[in-house]
């Protein structure tokens, strides 16, 4: 397990890291979760095998710290990864990032270009203000302090086991604030800055999930919308195939 200190107060972002081959490969969870769960199985898999691997671990999230003066928006957490990247010395590297890790991703590779040389993401969030379906939505429907004291408990029962394995990992109010942040977006918002950014781009989208909006205006862009078959919003587990040959370049 590797470190770097991401605030003024000495809290330290830290990741997993497998060696291997450069470009690096950096993946990033979603919101409530942590990145060696939701990638190991992917980046150990033959047809990814021997390149240098990094599993980072948001703020508040998983290995990471938990500063409670933290904002967790999404440039808070483009910038903790930051921090990593450059103290792993793994600039140019190929971003993997699911749901709010790929809106983070985003803002990264808008912040810090230098940094990402193609983006993997996984239903990453585009726009501000999701459905009320969305898990952030629901999140972020409390007030912090109430989702603190008692929300927290409430969406670890309602999620399901394989979220709540992870999120009872992340610290409430790291989770409440990445929530609302994600809610908010950035700005420019992530759809605008996916589309100008100069780098490799892919998007999957399971199929369970429904057709992208804007896939049209996406594609314009050169960006390659792949819909993965017989999966949902998590297509590393639903069809880890098809998510490995994405992630390699051959599907």
């Amino acid at each position: 397990m590797q470190q770097a200190t991401f605030d003024s107060r000495g809290s330290r972002i830290r990741w997993t890291e497998v060696p291997g081959a450069e470009p690096a490969r950096v993946y990033l969870h979603g919101l409530g979760a942590m990145s060696a769960a939701y990638h190991a199985h992917i980046a150990a898999r033959p047809e990814l095998a021997g390149r240098r691997s990094l599993f980072v671990d948001l703020p508040g999230h998983g290995t990471s710290d938990r500063p409670q003066d933290f904002g967790y928006t999404l440039e808070d957490h483009a910038d903790a990864v930051a921090v990593a990247l450059d103290a792993a010395g793994a600039a140019g590297a190929e971003l993997i990032a699911h749901s709010m890790g790929g809106a983070v991703a985003i803002v990264l590779a808008h912040r810090r270009p230098d940094l990402v040389s193609r983006l993997v993401l996984t239903e990453a969030n585009l726009d501000a203000f999701p459905p009320p379906t969305a898990g952030s939505s629901g999140i972020a429907a409390y007030a912090e302090d109430e989702f603190v004291e008692a929300g927290h408990a409430r969406v670890l029962e309602a999620v399901g086991p394989l979220w709540a394995a992870t999120m009872r990992l992340t610290d409430p109010r790291a989770l409440h604030r990445s929530a609302v942040g994600l809610r908010k977006g950035s700005d420019p918002v992530m759809r605008t800055l996916l589309e100008g950014l100069p780098v490799d781009r892919v998007f999957l989208q399971g199929e369970h999930s429904g057709e992208l909006a804007g896939r049209e205006s996406l594609e314009a862009a050169g960006v390659r919308v792949v819909t993965v078959p017989g999966a949902g919003h998590n297509v590393m587990f639903d069809n880890p195939d098809a998510f490995v040959a994405a992630v390699a370049g051959t599907g």
